[in-house]
């Protein structure tokens, strides 16, 4: 198992700094929000990113792939009936899979709540047929360059569409390709009927990736989340990607949620074995 943060809270720190702090700290990998780089990860070019990834590399860090990945865009939709729509939309995850790719990354987390939601035209068997078919438009080229397509179920709270592991996995199937597979965020799985732990060992086959956080959106140890369970249950499904800290609040200041959160990962590790 090894332990990443997600870098936003860092946004209004240079990429040297924040490499620097996440590496100090002891993290092992770091997950980048596209849009804390630029307006469009194409805005992006070959020299910046082979840069971005020497400096992570020149401090023991691997960029571990990206999130958030159609926040903060405009003209982008999964499961739309704008076939244009979507058709950009393929275009643009495909232009994130290279990007992920170049950087040193192996994970793309499609969690864009905003990008995903059904609109009242479109029902629940549409959007599972028009995300499926994004997502089918671009796997060959993500398998192509390394990287998987991780489907992160989100709360009723954020969207209307793939709020359970469950559903996540009924898109997941309807894909069909080895390169898409489950996302896990403990703040969602807190809004699901079984525990944790529970939904670890039920689609451990199938987990590519996972976040830690809590339902206060802070991160592991700054809320009422017991993480000693779900750490063990990691273990005991021979979990060996990445825990990738990823928070909402920031008041606490990302030094303090940095440490705090690595602090607790590395304690409940260790007492789970």
């Amino acid at each position: 198992m090894k332990f990443a943060i997600c870098q936003e809270l860092f946004e209004d720190w240079s990429w040297e700094r924040q490499c620097g702090f996440i590496a100090e700290v002891g993290y092992q990998g770091i997950e980048v929000a596209p849009f804390t780089l630029a307006p469009r990860i194409t805005d992006v070019d070959a020299t910046r990113r082979r840069e971005l990834r020497q400096v992570a590399e020149n401090h023991g860090l691997q960029i571990i792939g990206l999130h958030w990945l159609l926040a903060k865009t405009t003209g982008l939709h999964l499961t739309t009936g704008d076939a244009a729509v979507r058709r950009a939309t393929v275009d643009y995850l495909i232009a994130l899979g290279d990007a992920c790719a170049d950087l040193g990354g192996e994970v793309l987390v499609f969690g864009s709540p905003g990008q995903r939601n059904l609109d009242s035209a479109t029902s629940r068997e549409q959007g599972l047929e028009r995300a499926a078919e994004v997502f089918r438009a671009c796997l060959p080229r993500f398998a192509a360059r390394g990287v998987k397509l991780c489907v992160e179920p989100l709360t009723p709270r954020e969207t209307n569409f793939l709020t359970t592991c469950a559903e996540a996995m009924e898109l997941i199937e309807r894909v069909d390709h080895p390169n898409c597979v489950l996302h896990q965020d403990v703040k969602a799985m807190l809004s699901e009927a079984e525990s944790i732990p529970t939904l670890i060992h039920r689609y451990a086959d199938k987990t590519g990736h996972f976040h830690a956080n809590d339902s206060n959106m802070l991160g592991p140890g700054m809320g009422v989340t017991d993480f000693e369970p779900i750490l063990a249950a990691l273990e005991e499904t021979h979990y060996d990607g990445w825990v990738s800290v990823e928070v909402f609040d920031y008041t606490p200041g990302c030094e303090r949620i940095a440490r705090e959160s690595l602090a607790t990962l590395k304690r409940g590790h260790h007492l789970g074995k």
